[in-house]
């Protein structure tokens, strides 16, 4: 893509589509990678930016960005013939997955901060909207404090541990997903 994926995406060719046509990443193929690409470059001539392809779905009185995600997950599949076994590369709420990877990427575009970890570039959703991405580290972490009941690195664990973050501060909860996944990680703190 030359260091230009979203021009590429938008204006390549199929020629150059077919040097793609071996990639792998671990269970990501190129029939992924195709349908990836064609979904972009529908998507992309009419919108210029992913904000719209999540903040449509919700309202502006929403707790959270449940309703975002769904609705992105939808707008993904909405194309005809898209390859079932594509599916498993977008996470859902009404799968019960914790939405990590999406979780993450919404809080680096919703949140600000002065670090620039966040980039804080879309604003029809809030940061008191956002979900703490939760895995494996972050997990244990928040049982160990006692933010969530064991076992629950899923989307009823993300829900939990996002509202007692909300004790903490209710516009910005996820300002903490660093520090718990960093203690995880560093201190192997809940291992």
């Amino acid at each position: 893509m030359d260091w230009a994926p979203h021009d590429f995406i938008v204006n390549h060719t199929p020629k150059e589509a077919l040097a793609l046509l071996h990639f792998k990443h671990r269970t990501f193929n190129s029939t992924d990678l195709s349908y990836f690409l064609e979904w972009f470059r529908w998507y992309y001539q009419t919108h210029d930016s992913l904000e719209d392809a999540f903040a449509d779905s919700m309202n502006a009185g929403d707790m959270n960005t449940e309703k975002a995600l769904v609705g992105f997950h939808n707008l993904f599949f909405s194309l005809p013939e898209y390859p079932a076994r594509t599916r498993k590369h977008i996470a859902t709420p009404e799968r019960g997955s914790s939405c990590k990877r999406i979780n993450m990427y919404l809080r680096w575009m919703v949140r600000k901060d002065n670090a620039g970890v966040d980039f804080g570039i879309w604003e029809r959703i809030k940061p008191a909207q956002l979900l703490c991405p939760i895995d494996l580290h972050v997990e244990r972490v928040a049982e160990t404090l006692g933010l969530i009941q064991k076992g629950q690195a899923n989307w009823k664990g993300a829900l939990e541990l996002t509202n007692r973050l909300k004790e903490f501060d209710a516009e910005d909860p996820v300002k903490y997903d660093f520090a718990l996944f960093g203690l995880g990680i560093m201190e192997g703190i809940g291992k």
